[in-house]
């Protein structure tokens, strides 16, 4: 039996951080804060990340490259293995992250890659709780999303790999 099944997403696009909350003002400069501390010799694309946990504190990390590609890790993926380690039980509230490329010059926000969109949504899985995700740029663009779902439609989880 054919089903024809539409999914939309909701997301807000501001062209500056006017309408944003202090918070998240804070958790977009605090991203392109860290974006300062990148190892990317190779692509010369810095990309910061913060996020804020449940308690008020904010973890930063950024994208750490090497010579052997496969090997580098993201921004994101690198701050929210780091609050699972150190955080353990502490809620994500939101995610930020700002990309600053030397090469070449980019308006638009830049929206984590697959792979940390993925662990993304398997976080906000084991932690029963949404993730509100900001994309923001250099130039003031910010893109913001509620969950993981609006930038991974068809992600999957654990509970769906049966043994």
């Amino acid at each position: 039996m054919k089903q024809q099944v539409t999914k939309s997403i909701s997301y807000e696009f501001h062209d500056d951080f006017a309408d944003l909350s202090v918070e998240q003002v804070n958790l977009i400069n605090a991203a392109e804060e860290a974006s300062s501390l990148a190892y990317a010799p190779y692509s010369d694309f810095y990309v910061g990340c913060a996020v804020l946990l449940n308690d008020g504190t904010v973890v930063t990390a950024s994208n750490k490259e090497n010579a052997s590609f496969p090997a580098g890790i993201c921004a994101e993926r690198n701050a929210l293995n780091f609050v699972s380690d150190h955080h353990s039980g502490k809620l994500i509230l939101k995610l930020a992250v700002v990309a600053k490329p030397n090469r070449f010059q980019m308006d638009e926000p830049a929206a984590p890659c697959g792979i940390c969109r993925q662990v993304i949504c398997e976080t906000e899985k084991l932690q029963d709780s949404n993730i509100e995700i900001i994309m923001a740029s250099v130039s003031g663009k910010v893109l913001i999303v509620n969950d993981s779902e609006s930038i991974l439609p068809f992600h999957f989880y654990l509970s769906q790999l049966k043994k």
